[in-house]
């Protein structure tokens, strides 16, 4: 696993690299969009989750998703993960429902990857 940030970002070709061992040439990720973290490289979201959560996140603010780097900018972000699914939070799917906060997590991403 691999934590970025904004001071510790992280090229594209780092991603394209992680995505040949996973299935479907993606990266799975998860993002903390109040303290602008994500971590990339695991197996599973929730081992993501778990490493964020360890360190001091907050639950509502993880959302998983996967990275597809061989794709355009437009379809680097896939919004699918059984993490995403919260009830409570108005989250019903594995997607993300609510656009705003698709959007933060777009900007952040951005912001992380060279």
């Amino acid at each position: 696993m691999k934590l970025v940030n904004l001071n510790n970002k992280i090229k594209l070709g780092q991603l394209k690299t992680m995505s040949q061992k996973m299935y479907s040439g993606i990266v799975k990720a998860v993002v903390d969009i109040d303290k602008n973290l994500m971590v990339v490289d695991a197996g599973l979201h929730s081992d993501q989750e778990r490493e964020l959560l360890e360190h001091g996140s907050k639950q509502e603010d993880l959302w998983g998703i996967n990275l597809c780097p061989n794709l355009s900018v437009d379809e680097l972000i896939e919004f699918d993960s059984m993490i995403n699914i919260r009830p409570m939070q108005g989250n019903n799917s594995r997607g993300v429902d609510d656009p705003k906060i698709r959007q933060k997590i777009r900007n952040l991403v951005l912001k992380l990857i060279l």
